[in-house]
């Protein structure tokens, strides 16, 4: 799927806002996730694959008696592939539902930094990468000292995936090649 023709790329780019954001890493890379949206974070735990998901789609996760899916945010944002740590662990959020209603969806990170609080002095908008640049789920850049935090949107990326999932589903003979994907 083309990030132009993606049913969330029609939606107007988030903004970020001033508040607390969990600080995680991919790789070198920082990236914050509102604290608010954050139920918990888990160390590494048995993941049970699903047939027929996106790559990044790593399977379910059983916390507590709930059933989880879990997205590898390293896959999913095409970083290259590293080898598991001590360090590696899993953020489950509580992201909205349809009709006022949320549930939980689970991330694998490299790690968790800190709780950053950011005013609206430290957040830019998005910087403009040109039209070829898949920027739908930056709600912003965060400045802390000599260093910037992308700011991400989990919704948005649950949202891809079900849209990915649903183009998968209603015509099963088209593969998405990885640079279709969302």
């Amino acid at each position: 799927m083309n990030p132009s023709t993606s049913p969330e790329s029609h939606l107007p780019p988030a903004a970020a806002k001033p508040g607390k954001y969990l600080v995680i890493t991919l790789g070198s890379e920082s990236y914050g996730i509102p604290v608010l949206s954050v139920r918990e974070i888990i160390r590494l735990c048995p993941i049970t694959p699903v047939a027929n998901m996106p790559p990044h789609v790593r399977g379910v996760i059983n916390l507590r008696g709930k059933i989880i899916p879990l997205v590898d945010l390293r896959s999913r944002f095409h970083l290259p592939v590293a080898d598991e740590h001590d360090r590696n662990c899993i953020v489950v959020a509580q992201l909205g539902g349809g009709a006022g209603a949320s549930r939980l969806y689970a991330v694998i990170v490299d790690g968790v930094e800190e709780v950053a609080s950011f005013t609206s002095n430290d957040i830019e908008p998005t910087p403009d990468f040109g039209g070829a640049i898949d920027v739908r789920f930056i709600t912003g850049m965060a400045k802390s000292g000599h260093f910037v935090h992308t700011l991400i949107d989990l919704d948005r990326i649950a949202a891809a995936d079900v849209a990915t999932s649903v183009v998968a589903q209603t015509s099963p003979h088209q593969a998405l090649s990885p640079q279709d994907s969302p």
